[in-house]
């Protein structure tokens, strides 16, 4: 046996004296009973939290002490999650992530709280590593590789990573040596199916709550999630994503990818050529290498948006671990223009941009550059991002005075704004976006995710980088193109008329139609919810009169005719319960 060898065989450590079978299966029944109740207590504690503060109480005319303490609640019950999450580990860590960006149904109070989730995890013993690698490759792990890591480069809550070597044969017919091997962690399929089967239940206790069913749509958002989830342990699809991004992305001399292993590569392996290099966040490194940090946030912003608004397939988890930056030798940078590469790794996570919502992408990138509220609102609705329920008129009003305060600075000059200015907008257009019926698509949402992360390490490669610099060239090249020649604009514009005026006719029959028949009806949604709440007043007014009435015609009649007074004081008890009690429900 070759030395390589004995360390493979070696790497385990002491081994134990395995657990028999049944002990082990009802050992590992358990844990996951427990994990399921341990999801199942957490989320009823909270939805109990929710209906006594939420719902009780402002029925009960203490709305407003209900809405004093809301935030600190939110913030608690985020940290709460935060630290259970941390604790389960597996799937759940993917759920913390995946709700940090949901901005659109949930608060910020919880968005923020569990921003800085990160997906670490204990390093899974070397023995269950080889043991579940030999059975997903059916083959002992010395006659694949010729050298394995038994410490792995990483951890994380789905898989591990390791560094190898292919062994000479397996070499050749993969056209590399050097290889990072990712392992899934042994029983994760069943901590997913687990944890999804608490989620479910979960949704379906929110759906009853009508203030929620009627915002977001909390089952689909679970089934979601749960196939974002699947797809990413299964390593197939992953080194398919690899594949993918590798033929996409041949053609640009600036990014960098690593090469897939097939031969050794399974639904719970995956093998790749070994392209790391210099971290992303390594900055004395990236110097030391003679390269600028500024102009790496500057190619990386711009391969991405490369990605987002040409072939559309995008790397939707850019984070520091998933990017290097990889110095050429001579040669290889004049081939590429300059000295290094972006290489991107982990495709376990990638987007799609479908052409709807690439049109609706133009669509705003042109609204912005052109400081047109009412086009971007369109290009929303065009997105799916608004219901039809929102109240457009409101968010275009609001978008408007934004371009009117802002859209005419540079970005240099609102650095100096006062940041009260800002306060006061960004209020304003949240309380507007929490009373709005909109929920983000997930192709948008990794979008949004994705431009989030890329900001986030731009800056920390340079302090005074703004990933808004990197967007104004997209927004002026695409106006551009819109605009064309003022030969073609006017035809543009002559086109459109022509074809308002063809469809008048139509439309000017189809609203008689409906006036004739009754059925015209103009949507006001903040007039409706004023006069909603008009209504419950008046109704507690007169029932509170009611009250007043009977008890004090009870009180008065008392001494005369006793019984009918006991009957009218009895009976004011009815109006008074509902203007307690039912004056602010349905």
């Amino acid at each position: 046996m070759s030395d390589d060898h004995a360390q493979i065989e070696r790497a385990g450590g002491t081994v134990q004296q395995a657990d028999p079978p049944a002990r082990s299966s009802r050992r590992r029944r358990h844990a996951l009973r427990t994990r399921y109740n341990r999801i199942l207590r957490f989320a009823a504690s909270q939805i109990i939290r929710l209906w006594w503060f939420d719902i009780l109480l402002p029925r009960i005319g203490l709305g407003r002490f209900s809405q004093r303490g809301q935030e600190a609640r939110m913030r608690a019950s985020a940290r709460t999650f935060h630290d259970l999450v941390a604790d389960l580990g597996g799937l759940m860590i993917k759920l913390g992530q995946f709700m940090s960006t949901r901005m659109d149904v949930l608060p910020a109070e919880v968005t923020v709280e569990l921003a800085g989730l990160q997906d670490e995890a204990p390093a899974v013993p070397f023995d269950d590593v080889r043991r579940l690698a030999e059975e997903s490759l059916r083959a002992p792990l010395g006659d694949v590789y010729e050298s394995f890591e038994a410490t792995p480069m990483a951890a994380a809550s789905l898989g591990q990573v390791h560094r190898a070597r292919l062994a000479p044969d397996n070499a050749r017919i993969a056209g590399f040596r050097d290889v990072v091997v990712k392992v899934q962690r042994p029983g994760i399929g069943e901590v997913v199916d687990t944890d999804l089967s608490a989620l479910r239940k979960v949704a379906r206790w929110l759906m009853r709550f009508r203030f929620i069913a009627d915002r977001v749509d909390a089952s689909a958002l679970v089934e979601e999630f749960g196939r974002i989830s699947r797809l990413e342990i299964d390593y197939l699809n992953e080194g398919a994503n690899a594949e993918r991004f590798a033929e996409e992305s041949g053609g640009d001399s600036r990014i960098g990818y690593p090469r897939v292993a097939w031969e050794q590569t399974t639904r719970r392996v995956l093998t790749l050529s070994d392209v790391s290099a210099v971290k992303i966040k390594d900055l004395e490194g990236i110097r030391a290498a003679g390269i600028d940090p500024g102009q790496v946030a500057r190619e990386l912003a711009s391969v991405l948006f490369d990605q987002l608004f040409g072939t559309g397939f995008f790397h939707a988890d850019p984070h520091p671990g998933n990017l290097f930056v990889t110095p050429l030798d001579p040669d290889g940078a004049r081939a590429a223009g300059q000295g290094w590469v972006l290489t991107f790794v982990d495709f376990g996570m990638m987007g799609q941009v479908p052409p709807a919502l690439k049109g609706g992408l133009r669509e705003a990138m042109i609204a912005i550059g052109s400081r047109d509220g009412q086009r971007l609102v369109k290009a929303m609705k065009d997105m799916d991002v608004l219901l039809p329920t929102a109240d457009i008129g409101q968010l275009e009003r609001l978008v408007i005075e934004l371009f009117e305060q802002f859209g005419g600075m540079g970005f240099n000059e609102l650095r100096h704004v006062d940041p009260s200015r800002f306060i006061r907008l960004g209020r304003r257009f949240r309380e507007l976006m929490e009373a709005m019926p909109f929920q983000l698509p997930q192709d948008f949402l990794l979008i949004i995710r994705t431009v989030s992360l890329l900001s986030g390490l731009c800056q920390s490669l340079d302090p005074d980088y703004n990933i808004w610099d990197a967007v104004q060239p997209y927004a002026a090249r695409l106006i551009e193109e819109e605009g064309g020649g003022p030969t073609e604009q006017a035809a543009r514009e002559v086109v459109g008329t022509l074809r308002v005026l063809a469809e008048l006719p139509r439309r000017a029959d189809h609203i008689i139609s409906l006036v004739e028949r009754g059925q015209l009806s103009v949507e006001t949604p903040e007039i409706d919810r004023l006069l909603k709440r008009i209504e419950r007043a008046i109704g507690r007014v007169i029932s509170a009169i009611v009250f007043v009435g009977l008890l004090l015609g009870g009180i008065l009649l008392h001494p005369v005719n006793a019984p009918l007074g006991i009957v009218l004081m009895a009976v004011s008890a009815i109006p008074l319960l509902h203007a307690l009690f039912f004056g602010n429900g349905r």
